[in-house]
């Protein structure tokens, strides 16, 4: 097997880093699925919230920061990480060394009616969540668009997502 450059998946949460991960998962045969959010919860044996909750966003960022600095060094991954991991300029750069970015996308309004009946999201349990996802959004958009590429997921079927992704890895590969 070759050693292969990563594809990274950033993005806000409801972007559908997950889905489209698993689904890569199925489509490429020599690479491997990896969820830094649930390596960080396996490691900390305990779920994200609760480490939000316990230790706060800081102790967090730096379990994050950490799984961050572990994978990237591998090969052969399809990467799906939180939304916030950007917000760490270091974790950009590390992931960029050994692998190809992509922002999956969406408008605020998008993310929040994927997520809004969700229970797991910290940054979610707060007093109008979707005013939180847009003040988000325009404060990590600049990081996310230093992805190497941008994938609208707005009205797409999520194998046209996977097939995007797949079509421009190809493309940064070859360069």
């Amino acid at each position: 097997m070759d050693d292969k450059k990563n594809i990274v998946l950033i993005g806000m949460m409801g972007a559908g880093k997950s889905t489209i991960g698993h689904l890569l998962d199925e489509k490429l045969e020599d690479f491997f699925y990896l969820d830094i959010d649930k390596e960080i919860e396996k490691l900390a044996q305990k779920y994200i919230s609760e480490i939000f909750e316990q230790h706060g966003e800081e102790h967090f960022r730096c379990l994050e920061h950490d799984m961050i600095k572990k994978y990237s060094n591998y090969h052969n991954q399809v990467i799906s990480t939180g939304g916030g991991v950007i917000e760490n300029i270091e974790n950009i750069e590390l992931l960029k060394k050994n692998g190809v970015i992509f922002y999956l996308s969406a408008p605020a309004k998008v993310l929040y009616n994927r997520v809004k009946k969700t229970t797991h999201r910290p940054l979610l349990q707060k007093e109008n969540p979707e005013k939180i996802i847009e003040e988000l959004l325009k404060k990590r958009e600049p990081f996310y668009k230093m992805a190497d590429f941008e994938i609208k997921t707005e009205n797409k079927e999520l194998l046209e997502i996977v097939m995007e992704v797949i079509e421009n890895y190809g493309k940064a590969a070859n360069t």
